[in-house]
């Protein structure tokens, strides 16, 4: 066994990172317009020089811009699609934490006409991120198209411009086609699709919702897949994408649970990506046992430590965990990294910056010690 030299990385991070303080009150007062958009790009912009500093002082191999230009880790992409917007509509989603219930509330989204790409997106703030970085990878994170079809289902899209929603699925591919061969071309090496969705599906009450909303709760997950697959067929070798799957992560709380058995099968064995970013930090995300369909080849990265809590996970624990998830594929494609980002919405989980560095610092030593 070795230390990696390509993503994903032996000791990993899945993309958000917990918004320092004087980011948030900009963000505060430029929506409020006491703060131009310049103002706030210039603290954007230190605030993301900082943050990829930490990311390379604690011997992390890559680094993202914590997201730190975005109110959430999807919408901020999606509603730069072409065709799609924002409306009116509040989208209620019901999460779970060891206190009780809290709904998280978003704008909902609207397919009112063809998908289309009409930018490359994030483009700026992974421009900047390259320019950032000194020793380590940049690494972009994305939603996964799958995202733009789950909240809503078939009512979000028009009937009106896809009466049948073959051309959506094929416009929708394509746009993100367009977005990975734009990418690459600007020197990404390292993208990640997020994908709640396939993680989602594992959990009966989110099937019930599909099929509640006339969707084909068995085999969505399967033309979730094929959806990606076409996203990702032009891609060029030089590119690493993961995905990474969780079940929810607001405010320290999550949406669904369930092991990985309901979609495993299909997941590990079609899903044409280089890794798998999965959770696995408590018995909500079940057990192992799922990994045996990994074929040789891809990359497993267990998602072991937790960024819903910061109390720091004891070395040998996650040592015996990492040697669990062995009996079921090889050493040699496992790495390690936190369940999920620490800041999936801009209000971020329920920890301390140190706590946060802590856990990732935790991470890169764990991972020394077992692969070297």
């Amino acid at each position: 066994m070795a230390a990696r030299t390509v993503p994903p990385f032996r000791a990993d991070h899945v993309g958000s990172l917990l918004r320092p303080p004087r980011l948030l009150r900009a963000r505060e007062e430029h929506a409020k317009g006491g703060t131009s958009a310049e103002q706030l790009r210039e603290v954007e912009d230190e605030a993301i020089r900082d943050v990829v500093r930490m990311q390379e002082d604690v011997g992390l191999r890559s680094a993202t811009d914590g997201e730190f230009r975005r109110t959430s880790w999807h919408m901020d992409f999606i509603y730069q699609l072409g065709g799609v917007r924002r409306t009116d509509e509040k989208l209620a989603v019901h999460f779970y934490n060891e206190d009780g219930e809290l709904e998280f509330e978003s704008a909902a989204l609207r397919v009112h006409d063809r998908i289309s790409l009409r930018e490359t997106i994030f483009a700026d703030a992974f421009r900047f991120l390259q320019s950032t970085v000194t020793s380590v990878t940049p690494k972009l994170t994305v939603p996964s198209p799958s995202m733009v079809h789950y909240r809503g289902g078939r009512a979000a899209i028009d009937s009106e411009v896809y009466p049948d929603l073959e051309p959506f699925w094929h416009d929708l591919s394509a746009a993100y086609a367009e977005q990975v061969r734009r990418l690459a071309e600007q020197g990404c090496s390292y993208l990640q699709f997020d994908d709640t969705s396939l993680a989602y599906l594992n959990d009966p009450r989110q099937r019930g919702m599909v099929a509640e909303q006339g969707g084909n709760a068995e085999h969505q997950h399967e033309r979730y897949i094929k959806q990606i697959n076409a996203a990702l067929a032009g891609r060029p070798e030089s590119m690493t994408v993961t995905t990474h799957m969780c079940r929810g992560n607001f405010r320290s709380s999550w949406a669904a649970e369930g092991g990985y058995d309901f979609v495993a099968e299909a997941l590990f064995s079609q899903l044409d990506v280089d890794g798998f970013f999965l959770e696995y930090d408590d018995a909500r995300s079940g057990g192992f046992e799922p990994l045996r369909f990994v074929p040789k080849g891809k990359m497993v990265v267990l998602g072991l430590v937790t960024t819903k809590r910061g109390a720091l996970e004891d070395k040998d624990d996650l040592k015996r965990r990492i040697e669990e998830a062995a009996r079921y594929v090889d050493i040699d494609q496992l790495c390690i990294s936190p369940q999920c980002g620490f800041s999936s919405t801009v209000e971020g989980n329920n920890l301390t910056y140190d706590q946060q560095v802590a856990k990732l610092r935790l991470l890169v030593e764990t991972a020394a010690e077992v692969w070297g």
